[in-house]
This record gives C-alpha cells, structure tokens and sequence, in this order.
C-alpha cells in the first residue's frame, strides 16, 4: 500500500491558471484497490474526491471509479478531469475510454503552452422540476425565501450521470453568503439522493456564478463542479435557455479559489455534455 500511496498524484483540476481548482488524488495502477482501501485513502486525502482507475486490457481505455471521504459517488468531474491530466503526463495528447458505476464516458487530454489541459464527454443529462415540498425545505435550510430565487431558471432536479439541485438567486450578495447547518443539510441530501446543491447567479447569457454544497460527502463546499456544470448545461438546453452553444462557470471564489468550466452544449436534448479545463499539479 505504501508503494500505491507514492504513486498517488495530487491535481487541481478547472484551475485558474498556476492558482485556484478543486484539487483532487488520482491513482493509476494495474489492478483495483478493495473497496476499503480506496475508501480509506480518500478519508485520509480529505479532498472532495478520488479517482482510482485501472487499464482495460480486452476493450482499451479504463476502469473508473471515485470516493469522497465518506463515500463512492457514481461521477465526478474534477475528478476526470485530473486523471485526464495524469494521463496527458503518460500519454501526450488522447482520448481514453473510461468505464463508470453506471456509464462509459471519455476524456481528452493535452498539454498547452506548459499548462495541463482535460475535456470529458459526460453521461447524458436529464431534468425536472423540483416539487414545492422539496424546494420549501431547501430554501429553510439556505436562509432562503421565494422572492430570492430567479425564475428564468427554474428550481429543478438536474443529472448528468449524478443527481443534484439548481436554485437561480437575483442576487450576487446571497449566492456569496450561502450559508446552512452542514448535518442537517447532509440528511437532506441523502434523502433526497444527491450529491450536491447547485447555487447560481446569472452573471451573463453564457456566464455564471457558481456555489456548489456537498454536504451529503460531509464537506461544506466544492470549489469546482464539473459533474454538476454538465447537469446544469443540460437543463439550459431543456428550458430553451439562449446558451449559443457555450458556456463558462466561474467557482470557488468564495472559497479563495477561483474554478473556471467551460462547457460546450450540442442542440440535441440529452446529449453528452464536453466539460473542460485546465488542471495543475500540487506539490
């Protein structure tokens, strides 16, 4: 194990430059940990999360899999995108195959100018409105009223190979002071299935500002999303939203560390999502 923990790489992925990112471990190795061991190492990292893959010798490309530091969650963004980095090290410039829980994805990955660079397709995306008992209870726990939420962008239930909620807010100063009881927050969310809440302020036709909870892995906050950017995406796309094709999310800054995502939306309703960025290396 110790040999598995000195091939451990840390990577900030969806960075701001050498600055910013949602760091996250990646460990490539021939064969897959025990379930107890990934789960181990990724409490001990204490990141949002790890992603541990394994060459696919029969079909090519890899076995994925990821653990936040209280469990395995089915998609990560910030994750694929730092494996993809790790891969660009080993392999330069390619597409690998990444066999999921329950999808098969792909990411890309390059070298530009120095900078470590990663793009995934997602899992199809789905959405629908979130029920009003749910959002009352929502908004209670965010400190919330009706009157705070933009309704350009429904309240809604939105996937993109994991499950998470969108609120809009009118106003910049309330996405900055979200604020809410991390257990009870954590129990909701486990009831309800999710992996995080998606907070949103509008700050352009394709540009937003983001705050993403995940309580439900214990952690008050992920400083980049990309599993959530692609749910979010697609739901733009289900409500018509004028998106042009692109969008760019900006996160983290809150946090003191500013995320940057781009996504790129084709026209056809469920499609696969490609989320980029950039990503470096943490000593």
């Amino acid at each position: 194990m110790q040999t598995d923990l000195l091939a451990l790489q840390h990577i900030s992925a969806f960075s701001h430059g050498e600055e910013g990112g949602n760091p996250a471990g990646v460990l490539v190795r021939e064969t897959m940990l025990p379930d107890a061991q990934m789960q181990s190492v990724a409490a001990d990292l204490g990141y949002s999360e790890t992603v541990f893959a394994v060459p696919l010798a029969d079909k090519g490309g890899y076995r994925v899999r990821y653990f936040s530091p209280e469990n395995e969650v089915s998609f990560c963004g910030h994750a694929t995108i730092a494996l993809g980095a790790v891969l660009a090290q080993k392999h330069g410039w390619k597409t690998h195959r990444l066999v999921l829980n329950e999808a098969i994805i792909s990411v890309e990955s390059w070298q530009e100018n120095g900078q470590l660079q990663a793009a995934l397709q997602s899992p199809q995306t789905k959405s629908a409105a979130l029920e009003d008992g749910v959002k009352a209870q929502l908004l209670d726990l965010l400190g919330l009223s009706e009157g705070d939420l933009d309704l350009r962008i429904p309240p809604a239930r939105i996937h993109g190979g994991a499950d998470h909620l969108v609120l809009a807010l009118t106003d910049r100063v309330k996405l900055a002071g979200m604020a809410y009881n991390l257990d009870a927050m954590k129990q909701f969310m486990l009831a309800q299935g999710l992996v995080t809440i998606m907070l949103v302020h509008v700050r352009g036709q394709q540009k937003f500002d983001v705050r993403n909870a995940f309580a439900s892995a214990g952690v008050f906050e992920d400083p980049a999303t990309g599993a959530a950017a692609a749910a979010f995406s697609g739901y733009l796309r289900d409500i018509g939203w004028a998106h042009g094709g692109e969008i760019q999310i900006v996160q983290g800054e809150e946090m003191g560390s500013k995320s940057l995502i781009t996504a790129q939306i084709p026209t056809e309703a469920g499609t696969s999502i490609r989320i980029s960025g950039s990503a470096r290396q943490l000593a």
